[in-house]
């Protein structure tokens, strides 16, 4: 399982011109699920993102988690994150997991930021969808469950 998370001072995603999910200060995480991924992986990673100290404390240091910060988490599933670009100039999407797993553990995941106490908002699995979102710092990582 990988996810670019993004800290932001606000984001929200649309389909068909509906917004289906938005924050404000908190984590925009882009969530990408490969085949060898199962529920551990998305819990995993679930807790790792949310204990990120990435917001600033009073001396301007990195040290405080999106629930320190009252912060909100926006997921957004993302397929293309499995895309292996290494060979010819086509991504490769065979290491994507199939709809079906990727949507549960997408869900898991969800679930577990929320249980945690952290509001959630998502995007539409499977769906177009547009997101638009102002970085703070900018402020960009990419975390894997493995």
């Amino acid at each position: 399982m990988k996810a670019c998370l993004q800290r932001v001072s606000r984001a929200k995603v649309s389909v068909e011109g509906e917004i289906c999910g938005q924050i404000d200060r908190g984590l925009l995480v882009l969530l990408g699920v490969v085949q060898a991924d199962e529920e551990a992986d998305a819990r995993k990673l679930a807790q790792k993102i949310i204990s990120l100290r990435v917001f600033d404390d009073p001396q301007g240091k990195m040290n405080l988690s999106v629930g320190e910060v009252g912060g909100s988490v926006l997921v957004v599933s993302q397929f293309t994150l499995a895309g292996d670009c290494r060979k010819g100039r086509r991504p490769s999407f065979d290491a994507a997991a199939r709809p079906e797993l990727a949507e549960q553990l997408y869900n898991l995941f969800v679930q577990t930021v929320a249980e945690q106490g952290i509001p959630v908002a998502t995007g539409r699995f499977r769906a177009h969808m547009m997101v638009e979102l102002v970085n703070d710092g900018p402020v960009t990582f990419v975390v894997e469950s493995c």
